[in-house]
């Protein structure tokens, strides 16, 4: 399939995707790098992915957006942790692509989130620690751990977090002077990101999640 990942970070949904033609959209162009540094076959674009995806998005078989998500997350709420963050708007860029797909794209899709702190104004599937709006079924499935719960709590040292992480993913950031622990911790589930694309495709079709 003629794929569009975008927000594509340094690839961690992308990883096990085999024999696709795929585009990346990033806009940050240190990530960016890397990402074309562990997948040279995918043409990968600077650019910003919300216009990319209005302007392209009758090209592709197949998208998946994982617009940020630090505005819907649960964690700006949670204050049993001490990190309670002041109110903001929440980004509607994330509900703007989900319309744009449910009503003009004819193929494939899936948009990717956090748990949020509010009720969805659009109710998706849920899985891990995401929400998932997509137009086919998604099947029900267990995973390892994800990023969130791989590491030791805020006081762990960040190094052992990394290395923990990296293994996770099985990336190795030592050459790349970014915020690692953050760029890691901002990737998807490998295993997870295969699962959704064969749901997608037709080859998985065990009970679909509610």
């Amino acid at each position: 399939m003629k794929i569009l990942n975008l927000y594509a970070g340094i690839g961690g949904n992308r990883k096990l995707w085999k024999g696709h033609q795929i585009t990346a959209i990033e806009n940050n162009p240190e990530i960016a790098k890397i990402y074309q540094d562990f997948f040279p076959q995918d043409e990968v674009i600077i650019s910003d992915a919300h216009q990319y995806l209005l302007d392209h998005f009758k090209e592709f078989d197949f998208i998946w957006s994982s617009p940020p998500c630090p505005s819907h997350s649960s964690f700006r709420k949670d204050f049993s942790c001490n990190v309670g963050a002041k109110p903001v708007y929440p980004d509607m860029k994330l509900y703007e692509e989900i319309l744009l797909l449910q009503g003009y794209f004819k193929d494939k899709y899936i948009v990717e989130n956090v748990i949020g702190w509010y009720k969805p104004l659009i109710a998706p599937y849920v899985l891990q620690r995401h929400y998932f709006w997509t137009n086919f079924l998604i099947a029900d499935a267990t995973f390892n751990p994800d990023t969130i719960n791989l590491t030791g709590g805020r006081n762990e040292d960040a190094n052992i977090q990394i290395k923990r992480l990296e293994a996770r993913h099985d990336f190795n950031l030592d050459k790349y002077k970014i915020n690692k622990r953050l760029v890691l911790r901002n990737c998807v589930n490998p295993e997870l990101g295969k699962h959704i694309l064969d749901c997608a495709m037709g080859k998985i079709k065990q009970k679909p999640l509610l």
